[in-house]
């Protein structure tokens, strides 16, 4: 049950301990009930110098207990930045087939006025949901144009939709290295990382 115990002494910090267990042998990928192994748990627990020496005997980066969530993930959901940094680079290094990271969704508001001022700006509607167009002065029904300070949303993969959902009443597609190129420098648009989202909650 050196896995086990290697588990409890991660959870109580006993490095010192910890250390003696990987030498002498013990399981760095045992699971504990709920499928937590000794890196998961040292993942939660924020030790970079426990992580690192257990990724070198062969910790498994990608394992995942009953939350579905492996050590990078779990270090996220803690805020432990070096810890993050690290196994997202374990992660990029592992040889074999890797699953997908979760994919953050992210959007930001911004008017029309801002949108309209990229000179290869064209609006179309793409799945769009219309509100029923309004009459106009001779009964004949029309849809309404979007007006400059209406407000849109520019979305990580820089598409823009009227609606805040990604995909949903879309009004711009064209996406271009120029597009991106403007929304970097004109609208100061960078979606955020997983480590920009840690600074900001540890900010607030």
């Amino acid at each position: 049950m050196n896995g086990l115990r290697l588990i409890e002494e991660i959870k109580a910090d006993n490095v010192a301990s910890v250390k003696e267990l990987i030498e002498s042998g013990g399981d760095v990928n045992w699971q504990d009930e709920q499928g937590w192994t000794p890196l998961n748990w040292a993942a939660g627990k924020g030790n970079l110098e426990v992580v690192k020496l257990l990724v070198s005997r062969g910790a498994d980066v990608f394992k995942v207990g009953r939350d579905q969530r492996t050590p990078y993930l779990i270090a996220l959901a803690a805020g432990h930045v070096e810890v993050v940094k690290f196994l997202r680079q374990a992660e990029d290094e592992a040889g074999g087939e890797k699953p997908a990271r979760p994919e953050r969704k992210y959007c930001k508001a911004y008017s029309l006025r801002d949108f309209r001022q990229f000179p290869n700006w064209v609006e179309g509607k793409i799945n769009w949901k219309d509100e029923p167009p309004q009459p106009s002065e001779n009964g004949e029904r029309k849809a309404q144009p979007l007006m400059d300070v209406e407000i849109a949303f520019l979305h990580q993969d820089y598409t823009v939709t009227q609606s805040m959902w990604h995909g949903e009443n879309v009004i711009f597609n064209q996406v271009t290295a120029e597009w991106k190129e403007f929304c970097a420098v004109a609208l100061k648009f960078k979606a955020p990382d997983d480590l920009d989202l840690i600074v900001a909650r540890q900010q607030s």
